[in-house]
């Protein structure tokens, strides 16, 4: 019985998705959580980047994209077996990619839901791309 027990839980825990959607906040800046940009370098250096976010280009301008490329890039930097934040420019590029992360691979993502825009809007620091 306490196998069949641990077995549901086991299952129960891969079903669920593991995305909180949030907006971006000082809180989140002040913490460790990563936070990965998954905009183009056009976008960083128009706009500039969350303070201590980690470029990673996910979709380039024409809505290309590698998927191997960009997992193997945030493989290095992230442990991705904890909470991540991913941002974009208005939220409608993570909320893509936070679903795929969440359901195909496990990942226990944060979706900046409202992107650098709302990031812009209340005033957390960005940083000039270089």
């Amino acid at each position: 019985m306490k196998k069949i027990i641990i077995l549901f839980l086991i299952l129960a825990v891969s079903v669920f998705a593991t995305i909180t959607n949030e907006e971006a906040s000082q809180k989140l800046i002040d913490s460790i959580t990563p936070i990965v940009d998954i905009r183009t370098p056009g976008e960083w250096k128009e706009t500039g980047l969350l303070k201590r976010a980690i470029p990673i280009m996910l979709f380039d301008e024409k809505g290309n994209y590698d998927l191997k490329v960009f997992l193997d890039k945030l493989n290095k930097v992230v442990d991705t077996t904890k909470p991540f934040a991913i941002i974009c420019r208005t939220g409608s590029r993570t909320k893509i990619l936070a679903e795929f992360l969440s359901k195909k691979l496990k990942y226990k993502v944060i979706n900046l839901k409202s992107g650098m825009k709302y990031a812009s809007f209340i005033h957390l620091p960005i940083i000039p791309y270089k």
